[in-house]
């Protein structure tokens, strides 16, 4: 896997984009504590100050992605998710306590990823901590039988070389997913920001991409979507669903049932 080594603070415009109310550092243990808002909560969230896989920051367009899932709550309610490229477990913690939603945290292989998620999962209160899956990208993923019926993930198209290993493993996800225990999909309520129905396929992805690349590079990644039989499409804010293009089972049918 290819590895960049240098700061993803310089990807960002201007350092108020993060929300910073506390820091304290730690010279032995190299990291920074921060207490960062999101949509009805302060969440403490301790951030490597420096990591060779760049999972060691919150990026801005995190916070974002909250806000659109808490308009779009109807969307994730009741749902079996895996959130790929974790960092530092922040948005996921988000979403447990938010929602009490059934969620999985991944990324690289890397156990100090694993362990900074579950201090932070500990660190707000979430215990036992949230269930974490080891995955690099394009490698065969540990389980034979992905259930999940949501992925999501922000801010995760850094890495050019990398989107065929990253399209592998959501093509895998997605066409080899199998519900659990036949459970059903909850069904689909009202988009609060408009007040008309609003439907997702199972299974989904929704990705929300806000860092700033070249326009070719961007479509790389979903043109190479398409061609492995994905359908890509935009829904507003910077947000993308992604799922089978034969896919033919949704949340609606589910309901008909």
């Amino acid at each position: 896997m290819d590895i960049a080594l240098f700061s993803p603070s310089s990807l960002f415009a201007d350092d108020d984009e993060v929300s910073v109310d506390e820091e304290k550092t730690d010279i032995h243990q190299s990291y920074v504590e921060r207490r960062h808002q999101f949509p009805g909560m302060e969440l403490l969230i301790r951030e490597f100050s420096s990591h060779q896989l760049n999972a060691n920051l919150l990026w801005p367009g995190t916070f974002a992605f909250a806000e659109w899932l808490v308009q779009h709550q109807s969307w994730i309610e009741g749902r079996r998710c895996l959130e790929l490229g974790s960092g530092t477990g922040a948005l996921a913690i988000f979403l447990r306590k938010s929602f009490n939603l059934d969620i999985t945290t991944s990324d690289y292989d890397d156990q100090e990823i694993e362990d900074n998620i579950a201090h932070n999962c500990q660190a707000n209160g979430i215990t036992p901590v949230l269930p974490h899956i080891k995955h690099s990208w394009g490698d065969t993923f540990p389980t034979a039988d992905p259930d999940w019926d949501l992925v999501i993930a922000s801010d995760i198209l850094l890495y050019v070389k990398q989107y065929p290993n990253l399209i592998n493993s959501l093509s895998y996800l997605l066409k080899s997913y199998k519900p659990k225990d036949d459970k059903a999909v909850p069904p689909v309520g009202n988009d609060q920001s408009s007040g008309m129905p609003m439907g997702l396929s199972a299974p989904a992805f929704l990705m929300s991409w806000r860092r700033r690349i070249g326009k070719e590079d961007e479509s790389l990644f979903f043109s190479g979507c398409e061609n492995t039989g994905l359908e890509v499409k935009h829904i507003g804010s910077r947000v993308y669903c992604i799922k089978p293009r034969e896919n033919i089972v949704t949340t609606r049918d589910r309901v008909d049932d």
